[in-house]
């Protein structure tokens, strides 16, 4: 997404953006010495350990791990997307997101794609107006006026071309209708409306605009119970869910959501007073559903049928949440009794009946084991070897923490087995050992120094000159020093947390975030003579590493003229120096 945006801007916006101020809006901060801090937003905790720093601009929770600049927080805390989280910041600071961003961001004819939906539904919410046989559906259903408002349910006609006749059937307004797969082709090549005689469900984004939508049939014997629209540049149905737009609309604060199977059900529970459901859009729940609903909300609660079918979803979507799952994220799984669904549950005993379903969910992690010791005899020994291989690997895709931990310790109560590497318990002990915050007392590579002196204060950057006496010296870690050296002084950095943005995508971040970390002591001045003097033996480990390849060259073979001269040269600078004593 950050490509979408000139990264001269992203810089701008974050060296106008106070953090603090964008924090202190959402979320109470105490000032304690240099940073702030505050009870964790992204998990539950009891003792403050999320910190916000000034200098640095980045918040960081040393709880859950949540980290970021003051855009990754309105992305995280206000729920936003990445343009929308930019465009919010540029506005509190009287910028314009550059024209040409946006532009970009509808790539061409993305605007006149989100008009032809709109207007669809709006056509097919004036057709149920006039259709009886629609309208009684509805009432059948229990659908009141406000429910039908609050989603916009309209009603596609029984004719093969009235929503094509509405909206143009000229060539290029044909174009659009295809492009918004609003239209089919059969093998003759005729061009007529995909949804005819259904009752239809506009799918909205996380902006509120008509992406897409759902059609359902009157009756059971006309067709596929449920019709969908296809993949478009708009709609990508693994990355949507149903309903979101319009729990999000009901409720200033998501505390949990409900995700069900169908349309009809989430229109159900919202109907009923249960304001917190969605709905995945004729596919498995994915990965990118997983982010999404966790994104929303710290639980999740799936409910399913209780046939084979409904647990074979539950486990695709517990293969999806899974690796999501830091602490303070949560998943439940709720099986129906057989011949119910949630639309049935509420016309019989309310919100009330499956509030108490609801109750009943099972946690993930005794749903994992369930499935995972299905046909294993745990009396054996082995069953238990078969246990264990079967959940060391999906265990292992969890990140670091609580529950984590527990899952462990769990399967080691069933199988005698833990995971087969170091378990993240030890990576914890190890942890606990050491100091809370890095400090930097402890005595670093002269490259991680200078990344760290950079992180801390990215406009050291302009001390040093383009042409760098170490950029071909071998050693790890020299190439993104190199790149981190250059990225601050073309783009002129100002903060930590503007240095982190650049390299946010690159598999390097985990490891700067660490470093960006520490608490250095000293100030400015103090960093900036730390820097020169740890480029200054950079470049004499340089030295003494060409000096002694030239040597070990003319033992081999002898050297040019002017190789020969070049080693004179660092004989006079570097005579006694060697590599061995650089380290």
């Amino acid at each position: 997404m950050a490509g979408r945006i000139p990264d001269a801007f992203i810089d701008d916006l974050l060296a106008r953006t106070d953090i603090v101020d964008v924090i202190q809006t959402r979320v109470p901060l105490k000032k304690q010495g240099r940073e702030y801090s505050a009870r964790c937003p992204f998990h539950d905790e009891r003792s403050p350990s999320f910190t916000v720093s000034p200098t640095k601009q980045f918040y960081h929770c040393f709880g859950c791990g949540a980290h970021g600049s003051a855009i990754k927080f309105l992305m995280e805390y206000d729920r936003l997307e990445f343009l929308d989280a930019v465009e919010e910041l540029a506005k509190r600071v009287g910028i314009e997101v550059p024209r040409e961003t946006r532009t970009q961001h509808q790539r061409g004819d993305f605007e006149e794609l989100y008009q032809v939906c709109e207007q669809a539904g709006r056509f097919f919410q004036s057709q149920l107006q006039l259709s009886d046989r629609a309208l009684r559906y509805t009432e059948k259903r229990g659908l009141s006026a406000e429910t039908l408002q609050r989603f916009a349910i309209g009603y596609a006609p029984d004719a093969w071309e009235a929503l094509k006749n509405q909206l143009g059937a000229e060539g290029k307004r044909l174009n659009l209708l295809d492009r918004a797969g609003l239209l089919s082709r059969n093998e003759q090549g005729r061009v007529y409306d995909k949804f005819r005689d259904r009752l239809i469900f506009p799918i909205h984004d996380r902006r509120g605009r008509v992406i897409a939508f759902g059609g359902r049939v009157l009756e059971k014997d006309d067709g596929p119970k449920y019709l969908n629209s296809p993949e478009t540049p708009l709609f990508h149905k693994g990355r949507e869910l149903y309903g979101l737009w319009q729990v999000r609309q009901a409720n200033a604060k998501v505390e949990k959501l409900i995700v069900v199977e169908g349309y009809m059900d989430v229109v159900a529970l919202f109907q009923y007073g249960i304001s917190t459901a969605v709905a995945t859009l004729g596919t498995a729940t994915t990965p990118d559903h997983a982010e999404l609903l966790f994104r929303n909300a710290t639980d999740v609660y799936f409910c399913f049928d209780g046939d084979r079918a409904g647990r074979s979803a539950a486990w695709k979507a517990l293969e999806s949440v899974l690796p999501r799952l830091r602490d303070g994220r949560q998943a439940y799984f709720l099986f129906l009794p057989e011949g119910e669904d949630p639309d049935s549950l509420l016309r019989a005993g309310g919100a009330a009946a499956f509030d108490r379903q609801l109750e009943q969910a099972v946690p993930l992690s005794e749903f994992f084991f369930a499935q995972m010791s299905e046909d294993i005899k745990l009396g054996t020994l082995d069953g238990k070897a078969r246990l264990a291989e079967r959940c060391r690997p999906m265990i292992g895709k969890m990140p670091d923490g609580a529950f984590r931990d527990l899952m462990e310790q769990r399967l080691l109560e069933l199988s005698g087995v833990g995971l087969a590497a170091p378990t993240s318990s030890v990576a914890a002990a190890q942890a606990e050992s050491r100091p809370r915050r890095p400090v930097g007392t402890h005595k670093r590579s002269l490259v991680r120094t200078v990344i760290t002196l950079l992180l801390q204060q990215p406009s050291l950057a302009r001390e040093l000159n383009a042409e760098l006496p170490f950029a071909d010296l071998d050693q790890p870690g020299v190439p993104l020093l190199l790149e981190i050296i250059a990225t601050c002084q073309q783009r002129d950095l100002t903060s930590a947390a503007s240095l982190l943005q650049c390299f946010a995508e690159r598999e390097e971040a985990e490891a700067l975030r660490k470093l960006a970390l520490t608490e250095l002591p000293g100030d400015v001045e103090i960093w900036r003579r730390e820097l020169l003097d740890a480029v200054e033996q950079l470049a004499r480990q340089r030295n003494a590493q060409r000096r002694d390849g030239l040597i070990r060259l003319q033992a081999n073979g002898g050297l040019s003229t002017e190789q020969k001269e070049e080693l004179r040269s660092l004989l006079r600078l570097h005579g006694g120096y060697s590599t061995a004593d650089a380290d």
